[in-house]
């Protein structure tokens, strides 16, 4: 199923500024955001998704929009490209309200403006989030899960593993062996990373074909695939036409299409 995305009651533009960066692996980056402002944002689920909002070169501040509501693309877009801020979709990866503190990881894509902003970002430099949502949602009578995406899913993933207590198969894809990284799994958890040294080879199409042919655990078991379009719907059509899977224990989210840049 395309899940329903579930918004808090109420949701409000967040203003706030980077405190740290970390490199992770050569492909991922980490950035800290704080401020008093986090504490407006109510966390709904563990792929806990935001509007990112980040200025272009040659800005000085950060322009963000006025309403909280969806009325915000139509005054983001009025503006002109000189006080316009760059906006992207990205998962929360962690919260801390006692420390006025949010974590965003980054898949790195060459010099693509998210990227290129990530690497030149300063401690104190404005960022800006709005909340968009959660998608994963398990049923309490599946057995276990099965979790499934390229490099863009991965925060989501890594998010929802921390937070399980559910035996759980994860199929991770990244760009290269050297974005592969150790993780604290709760126990029951496996991850089996695919990584994309071979530049010729399409994303998510190694994880597509490692849930294809993996032998999977019985029981019933809830999906959450995520990432480049054809891999989120191959691992919908694949579970739901050659393994029987019920439709309702799948839920999948095209993150981005191959081809197509972002918008603003």
């Amino acid at each position: 199923m395309i899940p329903k995305v579930r918004l808090p009651a109420s949701r409000t533009m967040i203003t706030l500024a980077v405190r740290r960066r970390e490199l992770l692996t050569p492909g991922f980056a980490s950035l800290t955001l704080g401020g008093p402002a986090v504490r407006d944002l109510v966390v709904a689920g563990d792929d806990q998704a935001v509007r990112l909002f980040f200025p272009r070169p040659g800005q000085t501040a950060l322009r963000m929009p006025t309403v909280s509501n969806d009325a915000w693309i139509a005054q983001l877009m009025l503006l002109p490209k000189s006080v316009r801020p760059w906006v992207r979709n990205l998962t929360i990866r962690r919260v801390r309200p006692a420390d006025d503190e949010v974590d965003i990881e980054f898949a790195l894509h060459g010099d693509a403006p998210l990227s290129s902003w990530v690497r030149g970002v300063e401690p104190g430099d404005p960022a800006g989030i709005f909340d968009i949502g959660t998608t994963y949602r398990r049923p309490a009578e599946a057995d276990w899960q099965l979790l499934v995406g390229d490099e863009t899913a991965l925060p989501a993933i890594l998010s929802i593993i921390d937070g399980t207590t559910l035996p759980t198969e994860a199929y991770l894809e990244v760009p290269t062996t050297a974005d592969i990284r150790p993780v604290d799994t709760p126990a029951g958890v496996r991850i089996h990373w695919r990584s994309r040294d071979d530049k010729s080879l399409r994303p998510g199409d190694l994880a597509l074909d490692a849930v294809r042919s993996a032998t999977l655990p019985p029981g019933r078991f809830y999906t959450w695939a995520a990432g480049e379009s054809r891999l989120a719907t191959g691992v919908r059509r694949h579970l739901a036409g050659e393994r029987g899977v019920p439709k309702q224990d799948i839920s999948f989210v095209g993150y981005w299409r191959l081809g197509r840049s972002s918008p603003g």
